[in-house]
């Protein structure tokens, strides 16, 4: 009983206030990932560089974001998560600032670099930290309002980046972002009276490398590792050189190209609502095949298009379409190595952004040479193939164990 009382007084402790700001902790991160997308044309013209030497600024991010995976889930047990994720947010305010002055372009990826091997750290310690102080009865509502930050950021960074780069100027939009990161960073130092303690702080993470080895040996696992990789490289490859399509077939400006592609973000938020009635409906082997094959029609719909008006249907069957595949994912990384679920979705994560950033730097080299139509066609063959693909993995596997014994009512909490 008093373990009960001490555990639901860490959890009102991290009441409406601490979830909001670590919402908008996760924002900032989200949004400092797609800001680059609508400025690549600015940044081209600034600096005298193609646009897949600009496209650089995009890619560092993404693999400093998903190499430093694996780091922060150790120091945040061993130093404490609200420390970590209050340090790693001041670093970012440096990184935009730096960002927002780089004389060159070789600057502004290295500021790139800093910025995202720093805001690598906000969204999963923040999921690990709720994990920690909210019982599993408010967990996933809790979650799923961190998660709503983090989509907001992906819509807002698409916005915020094509606004800056049509009035104010580039630079401003990362001044912008460094007045997030600042705030936030100023409000854990003020609020941190409101936050629960961390109950695991302390302990070091030792034994991380011996852990993933142990779970990359399991087949299951390298399946999901390897699936989010090229997830990655096919949705993020082809998503970031749509805001220059559409300024350069449409002849839209970047803010408007950047507002189109938002609806990605909006088709992400569709998700979450409607997810339950979705697994209900077709399980997650439909799901799986059934965002493949969204995303596919909806990269196809870019292409095809006959006039822009089509684009936000195409944005938000995107979006809508990768988190169906995503989700299912996720679910799986979550439950391939239970005894060290830090360590597996860090290693499913790192994968993720692994194959964003390759996927940018192949379609920045397709894009050059024979333009963005078959960067898209290309994405768009992918999805289908990975969608469909993985629902026929999922349902072998769903045969080979149908004779296993069904889990016990803890195993499914854990779900």
């Amino acid at each position: 009983m008093i373990r009960r009382n001490e555990h639901l007084d860490e959890a009102n402790a991290l009441g409406g206030r601490s979830i909001a700001l670590l919402a908008l902790a996760g924002f900032a991160s989200a949004a400092s990932m797609r800001v680059c997308d609508p400025l690549l044309p600015k940044l081209a013209e600034t600096f005298q560089a193609t646009p897949g030497d600009a496209a650089h600024a995009i890619s560092a991010f993404a693999i400093a974001y998903g190499l430093l995976q694996l780091v922060y889930g150790p120091l945040g047990d061993r130093y404490g998560k609200r420390r970590v994720i209050a340090l790693a947010t001041a670093a970012c305010t440096l990184g935009s600032v730096g960002a927002a002055i780089a004389p060159s372009l070789g600057w502004l990826v290295a500021f790139r670099v800093l910025s995202g091997g720093t805001a690598a750290a906000i969204i999963p310690l923040s999921m690990a930290w709720i994990g920690d102080a909210v019982p599993y009865a408010r967990r996933q509502s809790t979650l799923a309002r961190l998660l709503t930050g983090t989509i907001l950021g992906m819509i807002g960074g698409q916005i915020i980046g094509g606004i800056f780069a049509d009035t104010l100027g580039w630079r401003l939009a990362f001044v912008f972002l460094a007045g997030i990161y600042a705030t936030v960073a100023l409000m854990f130092h003020l609020g941190r009276a409101h936050m629960p303690p961390d109950r695991r702080a302390g302990r070091a993470g030792a034994t991380v490398s011996a852990q993933a080895r142990t779970i990359l040996e399991d087949p299951w696992a390298r399946t999901i590792v390897l699936v989010s990789f090229l997830e990655g490289a096919a949705v993020f490859g082809a998503m970031a050189f749509i805001p220059t399509y559409l300024n350069a077939r449409f002849g839209l400006t970047l803010t408007a190209a950047g507002a189109i592609l938002g609806f990605y973000g909006i088709g992400g938020l569709a998700y979450t609502f409607v997810v339950t009635r979705l697994v209900r409906a077709v399980g997650e082997r439909g799901l799986a095949a059934g965002g493949g094959l969204l995303l596919s029609g909806a990269l196809g719909t870019f292409i095809l298009a006959p006039a822009w008006p089509w684009t936000f249907a195409a944005s938000f069957g995107a979006g809508l379409g990768f988190y169906m595949l995503h989700g299912t994912l996720q679910a799986h990384a979550t439950q391939m190595a239970p005894s060290a679920r830090g360590t597996a979705v860090s290693l499913f994560v790192c994968a993720l952004f692994l194959g964003q950033s390759g996927g940018v730097a192949a379609a920045s080299g397709i894009v050059e040479i024979a333009g963005t139509e078959w960067v898209l066609g290309m994405a768009a063959l992918a999805c289908a193939a990975i969608g469909i693909v993985f629902s026929h993995i999922l349902g072998r596997r769903h045969s080979r164990r149908q004779g296993q014994t069904m889990p016990s009512v803890q195993e499914l909490r854990e779900l």
